[in-house]
């Protein structure tokens, strides 16, 4: 393609092959660490030797979903639209509005896409079609929106079929896999709850009935700084791996029901000999923490849409603030009695 009387000089070339660099940034954002800043530029990109007839691929400014568009798109020359999404992935940018018909208007006019391009068409990912109005788009752009499969991997069968999609290529899958994945990113960004958590009850633990003792903290509060440690694998990494086996719809109720589960196996197997009062505080608590956590993954997979999140935090937050508080409660009493 000549480019020479084009406003704009040739837009940048990207490869389909991930360098070591690449491949130890997934790895760092999978454990949130410098998620949000891990961003390409947004605007036109050509993947291949792209030209008049190829494909326009639009997907968010996230760098990781970049690379997988990229990379899946191996052997293809195709534009990547890249739309400023403020470094989060299609599906989210998309009930925030930045993966949006504004923005993909903005990147269509900014880029020139109309001079590199003779068909006005766009592909973009089904996970983004909450936030974009095809015939606003087409209005103001005049290009068409064919919102293709919810996966990068299946984007060459859907091109190569006439733009039709599969049942699979429309289903939004939450695998076990998908769930392992994604317990990285929630270890990592709950872990001050747990440093905070773990102080509480160990200083809780120093309170007896005749003053407060800097000695039981020790003996104590290790304790209890386990049965907290417990109650966060179990809402961060077991109950999301165990999502499909465990009751109740909503993940709360799934945290819960595992934080439950966890404590009473460990007093099962530790046989450890604390006050019944105690006993019931520490279920309500490790129930709690594991439900609050476990929620946290609700809008991570296709379980429950926007209105389900909003209801279901309506239901447990309250109820994880009454178990905190009660548990907390009967573990002073308990010291008490």
């Amino acid at each position: 393609m000549d480019y020479t009387n084009l406003s704009l000089a040739r837009p940048p070339v990207v490869s389909s092959f991930w360098l070591p660099k690449d491949h130890l940034g997934a790895l760092r954002v999978r454990f949130s660490l410098g998620r949000n800043r891990y961003r390409v530029n947004p605007g036109l990109y050509g993947l291949g030797r792209p030209g008049k007839d190829s494909e326009v691929i639009v997907t968010a400014n996230y760098k990781l979903s970049f690379d997988l568009v990229r990379r899946k798109l191996s052997g293809l020359d195709v534009w990547i639209l890249v739309l400023e999404t403020y470094g989060i992935n299609v599906w989210c940018a998309a009930g925030k509005g930045t993966f949006g018909t504004d923005e993909l208007i903005k990147q269509v006019k900014e880029s020139q896409l109309s001079l590199y391009v003779s068909h006005r068409r766009l592909i973009v990912p089904q996970l983004g079609a909450p936030g974009v109005s095809a015939h606003k788009v087409k209005a103001a752009s005049g290009f068409s929106v064919k919102f293709g499969p919810v996966r990068a991997a299946d984007t060459k069968e859907y091109i190569s079929s006439g733009y039709k999609k599969s049942e699979a290529m429309r289903t939004v899958e939450f695998k076990f896999k998908d769930r392992l994945i994604l317990t990285a990113v929630e270890l990592a960004n709950s872990v001050h709850y747990l440093l905070v958590a773990i102080i509480i009850v160990a200083l809780l633990s120093g309170i007896h009935s005749e003053g407060y003792s800097f000695a039981l903290i020790w003996k104590e509060g290790l304790r209890a700084g386990l049965y907290v440690l417990a109650a966060y694998m179990s809402g961060a990494f077991l109950a999301p791996l165990l999502l499909p086996l465990l009751p109740f719809r909503y993940f709360g109720g799934k945290g819960l029901v595992s934080g439950l589960l966890v404590f009473g196996f460990i007093m099962l197997l530790g046989r450890t000999e604390i006050p019944i009062l105690s006993m019931l505080g520490w279920f309500l608590i490790s129930g709690a923490i594991s439900s609050f956590l476990t929620m946290n993954f609700t809008g991570a997979s296709t379980y429950t849409s926007l209105s389900g999140v909003r209801k279901e935090m309506g239901i447990f937050v309250p109820l994880q603030i009454a178990f905190i508080l009660a548990g907390l409660a009967l573990l002073i009493i308990s010291k008490f009695i």
